[in-house]
């Protein structure tokens, strides 16, 4: 099953379900353009893997990491499908990143890696939207990584059992693809990166973990749609406009 949250045409937000016939709750089915979809969940901070794809490491000249290498977003990063993003102004290279997304269920720490799956209420798609006019030249990528509507989320939260153990994961801008990869890729996998996670940290309901990027990141520019697809979520897509 894939859940969805919207808001209604009278205002009132829903978790429903996307089906094929549309977006369904309380026994009614609304078609997309009547409503608007939300982020699928309401995250107090996302974690978020750096060179999770050792051709993504390579493509960046850096070193394959021995731990995950983590980082943080905050809630105003968060955008949703249908959204237009704005890229921050004055920069000349702010790029895409597709990235596979773990909600969490229940607020967990010290998780062991057997157990992550109990602590997982679903999987969505993100875009880790990067400024690397900034982040190259500071330390915590605050103006890198976490401006506003700088992680796009969605456009549901699919149940785990519905998404394969090595998803296919494909970005395309207007239409042209540039990153294509499988989940099967990952240096680290969903269980490892749970667990060291919270080793750090308490991770509350509606955090969201996402997993790295594969190679083929690249500049986005002014008027861009992007589509993000990955096998057995679904695809996010929004706009992109320059400040």
């Amino acid at each position: 099953m894939t859940r969805v949250r919207f808001r209604d045409p009278a205002g009132a937000i829903r978790d429903g379900e996307w089906t094929d016939d549309g977006l369904e709750f309380g026994g009614r089915t609304y078609d997309e353009d009547e409503v608007e979809v939300l982020a699928p969940c309401e995250p107090s901070k996302i974690v978020c893997v750096g060179l999770n794809y050792a051709n993504h490491a390579d493509e960046e000249g850096m070193d394959i990491p021995e731990r995950p290498l983590l980082f943080l977003k905050p809630p105003n990063a968060v955008a949703a499908h249908g959204d237009t993003i704005t890229l921050p102004e004055g920069k000349e290279n702010v790029e895409h990143e597709i990235e596979f997304g773990i909600v969490i269920g229940e607020q967990c720490r010290n998780v062991p890696e057997d157990e992550v799956l109990d602590v997982v209420d679903g999987y969505t798609i993100a875009n880790d939207v990067s400024n690397r006019d900034d982040q190259r030249v500071e330390q915590n990528w605050v103006r890198g990584k976490a401006f506003d509507g700088s992680c796009p989320l969605g456009p549901v939260l699919a149940d785990p059992d519905d998404v394969p153990e090595h998803a296919d994961v494909e970005l395309r801008v207007n239409g042209e693809v540039r990153q294509s990869s499988n989940t099967e890729e990952f240096i680290f996998s969903v269980p490892e990166l749970i667990a060291e996670i919270t080793q750090y940290m308490t991770l509350e309901p509606g955090d969201v973990v996402i997993t790295g990027t594969p190679a083929g990141v690249n500049s986005l520019e002014d008027g861009d749609r992007v589509e993000l697809e990955i096998e057995g979520i679904g695809t996010l897509e929004h706009d992109v406009e320059q400040a």
